[in-house]
């Protein structure tokens, strides 16, 4: 499955616009080269320094060579917003590494209080979610990590399930819910295979097993690349109670058997029932 990403024009100095073009133009070949030698300029540093981890798959062109369609496409990715985008099917926006999660589509509201007793802890687990938007309706398993630090996901024996990291807040209390789940497997979609179409102002339903509900609103979404997963934003602390789903998307990679990037969903709590 593959998204559209939302891009921008790069900055550039105030010139007449003939006079800019032709400008850049000249210059771009000996840019792209200078690139790849030990000696960058301070400009081109400078530029490089902005740029979120984009693999973008470019490389300094040969004198004559034209741009490759990703080259152009991703010309101006060092200048795109730090911030999370509102996502959708038709433009995934890439945000900067240390970019702040999105603000709450919805006012926030108090989580749900954290059970006070070890029976009652023990009886409150993710049961099932919903989101109507995209027509999931899904039991929720559990998952952990492995000794490399990486999240677990699901069995892809049973492609409808979602999995929630055990050691991340239970669904409406304080902090940020983990729930993660496939996008695909070699049978067909998988319970994730439309996470990408949501956007701001969705819902999402998590049931517990005490029969505790929290509904979500999605806050944003983004497309991420694995290899700069913004470990901070998805999973550090919060101030209120929120989730992030997880799933693959990007280019699928044959033979790792893997896709490229992850699509991440943030949403805030807007309403329980306790």
């Amino acid at each position: 499955m593959t998204s559209e990403q939302q891009q921008t024009q790069p900055a550039q100095p105030a010139q007449p616009a003939q006079k800019r073009k032709s400008t850049l133009n000249k210059a771009m070949p000996g840019l792209l080269i200078a690139g790849s030698l030990a000696g960058v300029g301070a400009v081109m540093v400078g530029l490089l320094s902005l740029a979120p981890p984009v693999d973008d798959g470019s490389s300094p062109l040969a004198a004559g060579a034209e741009p490759s369609t990703v080259q152009i496409e991703n010309a101006g990715a060092f200048v795109l917003p730090p911030t999370v985008g509102p996502g959708g099917k038709s433009g995934l926006t890439p945000a900067r590494i240390d970019a702040p999660p999105p603000v709450a589509a919805v006012p926030t509201i108090a989580p749900i209080p954290a059970a006070k007793t070890a029976k009652a802890k023990a009886a409150a687990k993710p049961s099932r979610i919903k989101i109507p938007k995209i027509k999931v309706n899904a039991p929720v398993g559990q998952v952990t990590v492995d000794i490399k630090g990486n999240l677990g996901t699901p069995s892809l024996s049973k492609p409808n399930q979602t999995g929630w990291y055990r050691f991340s807040p239970l669904p409406g209390e304080n902090g940020p819910t983990i729930i993660n789940g496939h996008v695909s497997t070699r049978k067909g979609p998988a319970v994730f295979a439309r996470l990408s179409e949501l956007v701001k102002g969705d819902n999402i339903y998590v049931y517990r097993s005490d029969g505790k509900i929290a509904r979500y609103t999605v806050s944003g979404i983004e497309q991420v690349s694995k290899a700069s997963f913004p470990t901070n934003r998805v999973y550090g602390n919060t101030d209120g109670a929120q989730l992030r789903l997880i799933t693959c998307g990007g280019v699928y990679n044959k033979a790792g058997h893997s896709y490229k990037d992850n699509i991440v969903v943030y949403a805030t709590l807007s309403k329980k029932k306790v």
